[in-house]
């Protein structure tokens, strides 16, 4: 590989990696932030809720525009943007600063990281180089969201306003790196930007938006669930009208065609279930050790640092594996080890010691390196140039989908069992019923993965041999 292209990955690798511990490293700093600001609850999870609204929400909107206006206008602009509102965040002394500023932070990612995965999928030449790219990229962001937490606890000691700080000096030193680095690729079938679909881009945005807000509902049941359903109706109604309004579309924001192919349905399915089961075991893992174990978030976060193992394996085993037995092997025997780390978790005790934990940590490390970035690989393999940022904001919109249905679903489970109860033994009966959530979302990816690999073997016998 060039060294310019080294350099290119490398700027990139570091935007998802800032990504990735801005989540992670806010959701540690909650507590600080509400003694400080003395925040309600409410607003608490409006902080966390409104990020998400704005990445799903415009995430297919963010993949668009970086093919239809330029990746690498949009991944610059964005930054800039990430940059600017991250620092807001940190000055913020009312909880309604912190909203806004966790929002449109939320909508530079989803411009913003859709762009950064075409920008690898249009620099690198399809086959073994562009593997080796994704899957060292794929392998940053999921250590990003891994370090964050252990970052996050260091910097929260500091004072909680680091959180954000840290992030702009990260974004500075990136686009500073950027601006000269990273050219637009020449990219003959990029289509003429002769209209935009404003309708299109309106409805699905609305939709992205009330069903990410439905999903977000689904934590506090007790809130009233008219508003829940009436959230999802909303969001699969303006869902139903943007499919009628691309099908008649002269200049459609996304053409429905790219939903026919079958492996990038089935990666995008597997992509939710893998982030799904990955963010609520993290979040009832975090509940294990500091509610009823009273760890303190530093040694929470170096207790989940083992995850972090696909930092490693991503970018070095991974890739030999998948030039050997191909995405389809690899992908399910990743979501195998995933399924094994929460059944060896469901035996979980209150005087479990670091090494009982330890095999459900390194066997979710190596779901992570075998799924992550083979499922990238397949939802970006054989989309033509021109639509590859639509196919970024697909899988990204799925992985962000997953993360908050897996993150709502543990929550609603967690809650529903333990009800009023407060001995640490009920927590852990109601803890041990939420880890079915998280097997349960493997147990659907493993079984899509396995029809995936058998029509693929399929598919390949029925290609007749050159004589």
């Amino acid at each position: 590989m060039p060294a310019r292209s080294w350099g290119i990955l490398a700027v990139l690798c570091g935007a998802i990696f800032l990504e990735g511990i801005d989540v992670a490293m806010l959701n540690v700093a909650l507590p600080s932030i509400r003694a400080d600001l003395g925040l309600s609850t409410g607003m608490l999870s409006g902080v966390v809720s409104a990020y998400v609204l704005g990445y799903g929400g415009f995430m297919l909107l963010g993949g668009r525009a970086a093919d239809l206006l330029g990746r690498r206008r949009m991944f610059l602009l964005w930054l800039g943007v990430f940059l600017l509102f991250s620092g807001l965040g940190g000055f913020a002394e009312e909880g309604w600063v912190l909203l806004i500023a966790r929002f449109v932070t939320g909508v530079a990612a989803a411009f913003m990281t859709p762009a950064g995965l075409s920008l690898i999928t249009t620099t690198f030449p399809e086959g073994r180089l562009r593997n080796r790219a994704l899957l060292i990229y794929a392998g940053t962001a999921a250590g990003g969201f891994a370090l964050g937490l252990v970052i996050g606890g260091l910097l929260t000691a500091l004072g909680w306003r680091w959180v954000f700080f840290a992030p702009v000096l990260m974004s500075a030193v990136i686009l500073a790196v950027a601006i000269p680095l990273i050219k637009e690729p020449a990219t003959a079938d990029r289509p003429q930007a002769t209209g935009f679909d404003l309708a299109g881009a309106a409805t699905i945005t609305g939709s992205m938006m009330l069903l990410v807000y439905g999903v977000v509902r689904l934590e506090h049941p007790a809130d009233g669930w008219p508003l829940t359903v009436a959230a999802f109706a909303g969001g699969l109604a303006l869902l139903a009208a943007f499919a009628a309004i691309e099908r008649r579309s002269a200049n459609p924001l996304v053409r429905l065609g790219i939903l026919a192919s079958g492996s990038l349905v089935r990666a995008n399915l597997m992509a939710a279930l893998l982030t799904a089961s990955f963010f609520g075991f993290q979040f009832l893992v975090t509940l294990y050790l500091q509610e009823l174990r009273g760890w303190s978030t530093i040694q929470t976060g170096l207790a989940l640092l083992a995850a972090a193992a696909d930092v490693v394996l991503a970018p070095t085993l991974t890739p030999w594996l998948v030039n050997r037995y191909g995405n389809a092997k690899v992908v399910l025997g990743g979501l195998l080890s995933g399924l094994l780390a929460y059944a060896l978790f469901l035996g979980v005790g209150l005087d479990w010691t670091y090494a009982a934990m330890l095999p459900s940590m390194l066997l979710i490390g190596l779901m992570f390196a075998f799924v992550y970035g083979p499922l990238t690989i397949v939802a970006t393999d054989g989309i033509a140039e021109h639509e590859q940022g639509l196919a970024g904001g697909l899988i990204n919109s799925s992985f962000q989908f997953g993360a908050a249905l897996g993150l709502s679903a543990v929550t609603a489970l967690n809650v529903a069992v333990l009800g009023t109860q407060t001995t640490p033994e009920a927590g852990l009966s109601a803890l041990r019923t939420a880890l079915l959530a998280p097997v349960t979302a493997t147990l659907l990816a493993a079984v899509i993965a396995t029809i995936g690999l058998r029509t693929h073997t399929r598919e390949r016998d029925r290609v007749p041999v050159k004589a």
